[in-house]
């Protein structure tokens, strides 16, 4: 009976592919087993050598692969690739889901098909059939889901919160079976500082009640969608597949599982975006949509010149502009053109997929000047119409605070340009800190930079906005930065975490982790203590921690959850005295509670005149160290101790 069913087969289907041989199988199923049909999909494959049958036809790419209801904007793109697939036509029969457009590029491999989500679709499942000759060749699962009934992206970060910036292949490795996987390239080798060491999302829900304990609210992770690169592939930021995980971190399930595991302990997780470039060993590379899908397609590498400055220069040549944001990072990051509208789509769409599936709470945006200006203003306005709520933070690594303004939200820009950027890192907090605790005092150095740093607010549209940090993935670790001095240590951290702004502290900085002698990436970006199995100290446990180190965890620890619970930290006023003879002294106060924060940077006991602080002051009568809660009385003067950042409750 197979035989004769066969031939029949044979005849119906002559010059289709070999998925529309299948899909006559199906409508079959009730004359052939599953068994059966699997035989004969084998003798189809024969035959179509035989008879010349099309078996060019397949998908190997639908994105994004699922959607949802009720979004504010009802329009989807859909990129599919796959062999000479612009020679089909899509076709949807689904209640309140339209095709608006096909779209064909000049590569027969894609399509771009949008699509119209009508006010009132349900969750749901459909086919996307794609036809040739009004039959169905190729026929595609597709889901509408429900959207999140609550969304993190609604609370977001801001100043209430302290961000844990972890690489995820450097904290804790939670399932050493994933390791090394066979299709994934690069291969494990903890010895290397730049190789994969082993880390992955499961060591991080490992240690959740840690981050918890320290007192962050947020996790900030190193990009961890699949990076396929030969080497150099651990730190994420060389995307192979922006809709996966990369396989030795996890799967897409486990990141939602993360993210889900993070907020019942109060903490959002906050997604790593890159719009600039992609990897070198992306699927798309060596089959690009278009000719402009890349800048500089085609050409000998063309590096950019990092000039930032160039698209705020007013004398600047055209070519430097281009330059900066048309040029690559390095020849295994292909830069990626935002011009093109399907590209752009792509991006915004990709963003948009990640915050609904694992619920997040906010992005930050890498190397956030690069890209295409007319993009970011269109993605950033995209991304926050449909999560007005949420917070994104744009990196622009530029100590000049002019620089770093001109991208915030509100900003009055030089050129009329319109950002929708909510927060932008503050790059030349960070610089400023450093030389305040390690130049000498000046009428212009030391203490007197950090003074600075706050006068340059009038500059920004929203300074309390700003993400201020000590250190990052990408320089020194702020212990070495400080000359492994923990005094200045304690200064620099209590700082940030009583002044404006959002905090975020990189993975290990609560233990004095640093690089002396080098800045190699992976020496800075070195493995967490007690994340490996083995490991013969933890940080996680405090075992094999030398007295300071300990001492620093646990100043951290008090700090941070002294933080998290005083809103008047979050959203007070700030007010502060210019610094004189290594002294600085702040306010911060609401309507509530009045704090005052004394630095000494002296190697001395110093003398304060309290009548010099009666504008803040004002009748109050007793000072209260917030971390040991001894209150003091107000005198006429009194001593500060040598080289601390003192913390008062004024009462």
């Amino acid at each position: 009976m197979q035989k004769t069913f066969f031939n029949k087969l044979a005849t119906k289907t002559a010059g289709k592919s070999l998925t529309a041989i299948a899909a006559v199988l199906l409508t079959h199923s009730s004359l052939v087993s599953a068994a059966a049909a699997s035989e004969l999909a084998s003798t189809a494959v024969a035959a179509s050598k035989t008879d010349n049958v099309n078996v060019s036809y397949q998908i190997k790419h639908l994105e994004p692969s699922s959607w949802w209801v009720d979004m504010k904007s009802p329009a989807l793109q859909l990129l599919v690739h796959g062999d000479n697939i612009s020679e089909l036509t899509p076709q949807i029969k689904a209640d309140k889901v339209v095709i608006k457009q096909i779209n064909k590029v000049a590569n027969p491999n894609y399509l771009f098909v949008d699509v119209i989500i009508r006010e009132g679709t349900k969750p749901h499942r459909f086919n996307i059939d794609f036809l040739q000759d009004n039959e169905v060749v190729i026929s595609h699962p597709y889901q509408l889901k429900a959207r999140n009934k609550t969304s993190a992206a609604d609370i977001s970060f801001s100043a209430k919160d302290v961000i844990y910036l972890v690489t995820p292949d450097r904290f804790a490795n939670g399932n050493p079976n994933n390791d090394q996987v066979p299709q994934l390239l690069e291969r494990k080798n903890r010895t290397a500082p730049g190789g994969r060491h082993g880390g992955d999302l499961q060591g991080i829900i490992n240690h959740l009640n840690y981050i918890e304990d320290m007192g962050y609210t947020q996790i900030w992770l190193n990009p961890v969608v699949e990076n396929n690169q030969q080497e150099y592939s651990y730190h994420g930021y060389s995307a192979t597949d922006f809709y996966q995980i990369d396989a030795r971190f996890g799967d897409n399930a486990l990141y939602k599982k993360l993210a889900t595991e993070a907020q019942k302990r109060g903490i959002g997780l906050i997604i790593d975006v890159v719009l600039n470039h992609s990897g070198s060993g992306h699927w798309w590379h060596n089959d690009l949509p278009t000719e402009d899908w890349y800048n500089n397609q085609g050409k000998v590498y063309v590096g950019t010149n990092h000039k930032r400055e160039a698209l705020h220069d007013p004398y600047a040549v055209n070519a430097d502009k281009q330059l900066f944001s048309d040029g690559w990072f390095v020849p295994t990051m292909p830069d990626l053109n935002q011009r093109n509208s399907y590209l752009a789509n792509y991006l915004i769409q990709n963003t948009l997929w990640w915050i609904e599936y694992a619920n997040l709470s906010g992005i930050r945006v890498d190397t956030y000047s690069y890209p295409d200006k007319a993009f970011l203003t269109q993605w950033t306005k995209r991304v926050t119409d449909e999560y007005p709520n949420i917070n994104i933070v744009g990196e622009e690594w530029s100590t000049n605070p002019a620089i770093v303004a001109y991208w915030q939200k509100g900003a009055n820009t030089h050129d009329g340009y319109q950002s929708y950027l909510p927060s932008v890192m503050d790059f030349p907090m960070q610089d400023l800190l450093v030389k305040a605790l390690t130049n000498k005092e000046s009428w212009n150095t030391g203490l007197n930079q950090l003074y600075q740093v706050l006068a340059n607010d009038f500059l920004y549209a929203a300074p309390e906005d700003l993400v201020i940090f000590p250190d990052n993935h990408d320089m020194s670790r702020i212990f070495t930065q400080l000359n492994e001095d923990y005094e200045l240590f304690k200064i620099a951290m209590t700082y940030l975490m009583t002044t404006r702004g959002i905090p975020q502290v990189f993975y290990g900085t609560e233990i004095l982790m640093a690089n002396p002698g080098t800045t190699n990436h992976g020496v800075i970006r070195t493995d967490f203590p007690g994340g490996w199995q083995g490991d013969d100290v933890s940080g996680f446990t405090g075992k094999g921690l030398t007295s300071t180190q300990k001492k620093a965890q646990e100043f951290m620890r008090k700090l941070m959850n002294w933080r998290k619970n005083t809103p008047t930290i979050h959203h007070g006023e700030l007010r502060h005295y210019a610094p004189e003879s290594g002294v600085y002294v702040y306010f911060r106060y609401d309507e509530l509670n009045k704090y005052m924060v004394v630095i000494n940077k002296n190697a001395s006991e110093v003398t304060l005149a309290m009548e010099k602080y009666s504008e803040l002051l004002g009748k109050a009568k007793s000072l209260i160290p917030v971390l040991n809660n001894k209150p003091i009385a107000i005198q006429e003067n009194m001593l500060m101790p040598a080289k601390t950042a003192t913390i008062f409750q004024v009462r």
